[in-house]
Parts: structure tokens; sequence; C-alpha cells
């Protein structure tokens, strides 16, 4: 019987045989060293952080920005939302008829609304110290513009102001009034 050498497995990557001391393992397939990166990012992995796809190794984000759910909340990471299509990496918009659209208030939200934009008030942008669910950026008094919080603000049909404004506006008015501490007086 003749002798035949065993074939070596040969990197995806560079297409070299990968001998056992060099060799890194990911999806079934054997890489050199130097090749164990990112396709996309050229990040170098280990066997940690690789994502094996169709022979291409990718690091998780990387691999979740091309092949992982798309839309509204998926693909940024903890706490992130993204409305990253993955158009870069050859992915197409969704062709489905069932696609979701928008509502008449135009954000698409369905939770309570803002007074101020009418646009949704989520959590996490509500202003805190109001019972109406207020953005954060619109929780400022309608005449000057400055921030509010529950210990400045006032309300009146509908909008809010600062305590001056508010006192400007709709406060006692007349001769005695609004002139500074002490003026009032009631001499007869």
């Amino acid at each position: 019987m003749p002798f035949k050498p065993v074939q070596q497995a040969k990197c995806p990557k560079c297409s070299k045989s990968v001998y056992a001391a060099e060799e890194r393992l990911a999806g079934g397939y054997k890489f050199h060293k130097g090749c164990f990166k990112c396709d996309m990012c050229n990040k170098m992995l280990d066997s940690t952080t690789a994502a094996e796809h169709e022979s291409k190794l990718y690091c998780k984000q990387c691999h979740g920005r091309k092949y992982g759910p798309k839309g509204y909340g998926f693909g940024g990471g903890a706490g992130a939302l993204s409305m990253d299509t993955g158009s870069q990496f050859g992915n197409k918009d969704c062709e489905m008829s069932n696609k979701p659209t928008t509502t008449a208030s135009g954000d698409g939200g369905t939770g309570p609304k803002c007074p101020r934009c009418g646009k949704t008030v989520y959590d996490a942008e509500r202003a805190i110290g109001s019972t109406v669910p207020w953005h954060k950026a619109c929780f400022r008094c309608k005449d000057c513009g400055k921030a509010l919080d529950s210990t400045n603000q006032n309300a009146h049909e509908g909008e809010i102001y600062c305590k001056n404004c508010y006192g400007k506006n709709y406060g006692p008015s007349g001769y005695g009034f609004g002139a500074g501490a002490g003026t009032l007086s009631s001499d007869k």
C-alpha cells in the first residue's frame, strides 16, 4: 500500500493549509491565527467573540448588523434602539403588505400624547413631577422657554408656565400688585 499524506485543512480566508500549532476553530472550520479576524471591521477575534456565517468570520456586532433581526429596537446593543435596515450590507427592505404604518398622530405610538407637541410620550422621555405626560424637552414655560420641574411650574388651560410668567399673565393685577415685597398696603 502506498503512503498517502494526510490532507491538511485549508483556511477559508487565505486557502492555505492550517497546521495544528496555528489553528483557530469556528463553525467547524480551521483558520490561521492571523486570519481569525472579522471580515467587515478586521477586529481580531477569539473563541468568545467570533461568529461564523457561511465560512466567513464576523465579530458579534458586525454579524448582528448583517444577519440579525432588522427594524426598530434591534441591532444596537443593550439599551439602544436602531432603525438600521442593513442596506449597506445588501439587505433589502421588507416588501410585506402588513408592514407597520403610522397612526393619525404621525409618530406611530399608541401611548399618552404630549400636550405641547402631540407625539407619544414614552417612559424614558417623560418629564418627572407632572401628572400629565410631557416630554422632558417640551416641559418648558410657554412664554419664556425656561425648563420647568414640579417646584416651579404652574398650569393654565392645558399649558404650563414658570411662576414668573404665570404671575405676569394670570396673577392678580391692579394697584398694589406686582411692585415687589411690602408694597401692598391697606391704608384707610
